[in-house]
């Protein structure tokens, strides 16, 4: 091991005046420098809740809480504009806007840590992130939902096979298959809102996770942030770091789950031997060898990235499986498996939206006598309603295909709930606005707005 050691002294918010061996700076800093920038706008927000609690339990002065705002709202500019730095030598993102406030302001600046520690600055950090990038989720997910709804109705009345064991079955639409997943992602929807509450809960003010000494006022905190309630339990608030992980990454999965199989579909369906659906071929790739290939990589990718994405909920498990009570440094490398995983599942979700629009569909399917076996069933229940009994009708329209006399009609007429001719869109548009509406996104929103706002 390298023994050359670290000379950036007091750097380190928890410096006690000596220098630390290099590589074990760099090891256990880890990719921290990196992640922390999505963090940056965040601390900065909760360092500005924290210094109002501050000031209203005396620890800060009324001079020089303006002052400290003032610099913390210029600093979260700079987050916001993608150009704030974690200088050489420092080592997050915490000590980085403690040292810029200290530049500005002098021993002022080193003030703002009171009543807090990394621990439950790194927790509100996460779950101020998380808060926000569960609003982008949400929200192109029903982006997407509402171009499969729109598909779906433009195409009802276009059949296509519908298979089991991958064989062809009975009669589909489009209608239904471009349905099936806007209600998929319906039925995904209370996992995120789920994992949502689980978020947007305060733990600022448990420190290391044994609470403060000083008075904190944490239902301000709580208030000020937009929060819904706080971690009241100091030592469950750092109990919960790993856990609100691990219930978003369940979240972000059963989303991934839906995209995967439908990009599946999509693969299939598009290929020649099949040929129900054409991507445009801008949004198709080409090969270095067959002039005429138009690839659907787009699909392709969008199945292998949100197949890894479902291993997320595993990974987090893994890592906090066998942890006890109180924090431990194994709970960073979570953050490496999990800040990047929204930013993978938001470009698979708006990629999906956007090959949605522009897919078009065959309409002409059923030419082929291929497919003409799928209307035995039609078949079978048009006798029954006609007095034959069932079995014998199945046994008859049987034999009839065996012998090469099956004559299908391909007119059908599907009236109950959920089929054919009565996709039930308007009831499950219904669910996904009322998804939607329970998370409450508007007051986070205002609260967020308001401490940002500089004060008159």
């Amino acid at each position: 091991m390298n023994t050359e050691k670290n000379h950036t002294g007091g750097s380190f918010l928890w410096s006690k005046g000596y220098d630390i061996n290099a590589e074990i700076e760099r090891f256990t800093v880890g990719r921290d420098r990196e992640l922390d920038l999505l963090l940056a706008p965040h601390d900065v927000m909760g360092s500005m809740a924290h210094i109002t609690m501050l000031n209203s339990i005396g620890l800060i002065g009324d001079d020089e809480l303006p002052q400290l705002l003032r610099e913390l709202r210029a600093i979260h500019e700079v987050a916001m504009r993608g150009e704030f730095v974690i200088e050489e030598g420092i080592e997050d993102v915490h000590s980085q806007v403690e040292l810029m406030l200290t530049r500005r302001l002098g021993d002022m600046g080193k003030k703002i840590h009171s009543g807090r520690s990394r621990n439950d600055q790194v927790l509100l950090d996460l779950k101020l992130f998380t808060r926000h990038e569960l609003r982008l989720v949400a929200e192109a997910v029903n982006d997407l939902f509402h171009q499969l709804i729109q598909k779906s109705n433009q195409y009802k009345h276009v059949l296509m096979p519908g298979y089991t064991h991958l064989q062809v079955a009975m009669p589909s639409s489009f209608g239904l298959w471009f349905g099936a997943y806007a209600e998929s992602l319906c039925d995904d929807m209370p996992f995120l809102e789920a994992a949502w509450r689980t978020v947007n809960r305060n733990p600022l003010g448990s420190a290391a996770g044994y609470g403060s000494s000083f008075p904190l006022n944490r239902q301000m905190t709580t208030d000020l942030l937009g929060f819904d309630s706080m971690d009241y339990n100091v030592v469950y608030a750092q109990m919960g770091r790993g856990k609100m992980e691990l219930g978003v990454s369940f979240a972000l999965a059963s989303i991934a789950g839906t995209l995967a199989k439908l990009a599946f579909d999509a693969c299939l369906f598009n290929s020649q031997n099949f040929g129900f659906i054409r991507l445009p071929r801008e949004c198709t790739t080409g090969s270095s060898i067959m002039p005429h290939k138009k690839n659907p990589d787009v699909f392709e990718l969008i199945r292998a990235k949100c197949n890894k994405l479902q291993a997320l909920p595993t990974q987090v498990t893994l890592i906090k499986n066998n942890l006890p009570v109180g924090y431990f440094r194994d709970l960073q490398i979570i953050k490496e498996v999990f800040l990047p995983a929204f930013d993978e599942l938001l470009d698979c979700l708006r990629m999906t939206a956007y090959i949605i629009n522009k897919i078009e569909v065959n309409e002409h399917i059923l030419d082929d006598e291929r497919y003409d076996p799928m209307f035995s069933v039609e078949e079978v229940n048009r006798l029954a309603a006609e007095g034959m009994p069932f079995r014998d009708a199945y046994k008859k329209v049987g034999l009839d295909i065996e012998a090469g006399r099956f004559k299908p009609c391909k007119t059908i007429h599907h009236t109950h709930e959920g089929s054919i001719g009565n996709l039930c869109n308007d009831r499950i548009e219904q669910l996904m606005a009322q998804a939607m509406n329970r998370f409450g996104f508007e007051r986070v929103a205002e609260a967020e707005e308001a401490l940002l706002r500089p004060s008159a």
